[in-house]
């Protein structure tokens, strides 16, 4: 049982123990995937954003669980008419964790260092169009862009572009330093991380004097820790089919959100038999997406017919393009000459979204006489084999950041799907600037994918967060990848 969750039930006065003096805020969360690393800066995986982002590290802006881009470490900005200098005010006073002051010269050396040689942003794509950071004075940047670019906050706003202390930056991975309202604490590692309050924090401070994140990835040990007060909340539950039991059970409050999660079957599609289209649109044919979602997800997931999260206004519900048809996916097998079906390997990392999925989908595909050997691997072995090292047939993830529909113009993106159509349009788009025809050319990018069946196209992650009743403040949504514990506090 947590420190926390001691003090809340010693006797009848919990909550004058909780606002007593000296008392400490404490609050432990779990997690199923623990972070590779600490810098969200120089790696893929979404668990190290989810706790460093803005807890730990913040950037020059900030978006809100409704999609509006506010300020953080710039506190005002303005941009040339034609839309390609953007001005940035900073705000002042605000000090890194390791007592380094925040200045236009950190801006620059941090939106430098994505695009510099042997950059390891896993973004770094979505900056290659800044031309040049110019220091106009300790408060003041100017960035000027090759051309306009509609989504430049937005990416602004995600925890790759966050703002780093040069001093340290060699070290974030494991011991990170930003200017946040936590700073670093300890890891141990495979088991927590914790972050401690900023005492000189430059903005409002946390409730909480600590935050310990612990790493739980099987759904069993997840109820019980949760049941037994060993952690005081668990976002991201691994076991929807225990969900009600929380709903049930006035000790907790149960938050079901939809995600920025396209959950896909990744096709590696320069590897023969995939780089056949007739392949991918029979796989695309033989998946039962709503049958994944029942038996996968306990009903948790909106079925998706290309890469784009259906909440947002942009979404064509392409899902009728290739519908589950069995007679048609044998057909188009025999037309690619595998009349009898081949084998194949589907690599699977831990989340159950995946684990339970990938028996489903190989039963699915078993079918039309795909037959999947499953490779259970654990995450840092899934990104180095398959994000990195393209080693895989089949794999099924979940691709958590926001509005991402541009990894497919990225040739040596770990599907490698290259198409040159695609990759002129999504140029078109980031050069626009009026949302109504961005969202035009949006549809039709979302078109291009969906007939081509680069992936299978599974479903929206919907995740349950399950939090003690009596905190107030967690996250419940959000359009970066982020868990937000900056306003959580006891009531």
């Amino acid at each position: 049982m947590t420190r926390t969750l001691r003090a809340r039930l010693l006797g009848g006065a919990a909550l004058a123990l909780i606002a007593a003096p000296g008392l400490a805020a404490e609050l432990t969360v779990a997690m199923q995937l623990e972070p590779p690393a600490l810098d969200p800066t120089a790696g893929a995986a979404a668990a190290i954003d989810e706790v460093v982002y803005p807890n730990l590290f913040e950037g020059l802006v900030w978006s809100t669980p409704s999609g509006e881009i506010v300020p953080k470490l710039a506190k005002s900005w303005e941009t040339s008419e034609d839309g390609t200098v953007w001005t940035f005010h900073l705000q002042e006073g605000v000090k890194f964790h390791d007592g380094a002051d925040f200045d236009a010269s950190d801006v620059k050396f941090s939106l430098d260092r994505i695009n510099a040689e042997g950059s390891q942003n896993a973004q770094k794509g979505k900056f290659s169009g800044i031309a040049s950071v110019e220091v106009v004075d300790p408060l003041t940047v100017k960035v000027t862009l090759n051309e306009p670019q509609g989504f430049f906050l937005n990416n602004l706003a995600n925890g790759d572009a966050v703002m780093l202390d040069p001093a340290s930056v060699e070290t974030n991975g494991t011991a990170p330093v930003g200017t946040g309202p936590f700073k670093f604490g300890d890891r141990a590692e495979g088991a927590s991380i914790t972050l401690v309050k900023n005492d000189a924090y430059w903005g409002a401070a946390p409730a909480m004097d600590s935050v310990t994140w612990r790493f739980i990835s099987d759904p069993t040990a997840a109820l019980n820790a949760l049941m037994a007060g060993d952690v005081d909340g668990f976002v991201g539950y691994p076991s929807p089919e225990t969900v009600p039991q929380f709903e049930a059970d006035p000790r907790f409050t149960v938050n079901t959100r939809t995600t920025e999660g396209e959950t896909i079957l990744s096709t590696n599609t320069r590897k023969p038999p995939f780089n056949d289209l007739k392949v991918r649109q029979a796989i695309a044919h033989a998946l039962d997406k709503q049958a994944i979602i029942d038996g996968a997800m306990f009903g948790m997931g909106v079925p998706i017919g290309s890469h784009f999260a259906p909440h947002h206004p942009a979404y064509v519900d392409l899902t009728g393009t290739y519908p589950h048809d069995i007679a048609a996916a044998k057909k188009l097998l025999a037309e690619a000459g595998f009349p009898d079906g081949f084998k194949a390997t589907l690599k699977l990392p831990p989340p159950s979204y995946a684990r339970r999925g990938g028996e489903i989908v190989a039963a699915q595909l078993r079918e039309i006489g795909i037959e999947l050997e499953i490779q259970n691997v654990e995450w840092g072995q899934w990104l180095e084999q398959a994000f990195k090292g393209k080693d895989y047939d089949l794999t099924i993830v979940s691709h958590t950041e926001p509005m991402d529909i541009g990894i497919y113009a990225n040739p040596d993106y770990y599907f490698q799907y290259d198409n040159p159509e695609l990759q002129a349009l999504m140029k078109k788009i980031n050069a626009t600037i009026d949302p109504g025809v961005r969202n035009a050319l949006l549809a039709k990018a979302q078109q291009i994918v969906a007939e081509d069946a680069v992936n299978g196209f599974l479903f929206q992650l919907e995740i349950a967060d399950i939090w003690p009743a009596k905190l107030e403040g967690w996250p419940t949504g959000a359009t970066v990848q982020s868990l937000n514990l900056t306003e959580a506090k006891w009531k």
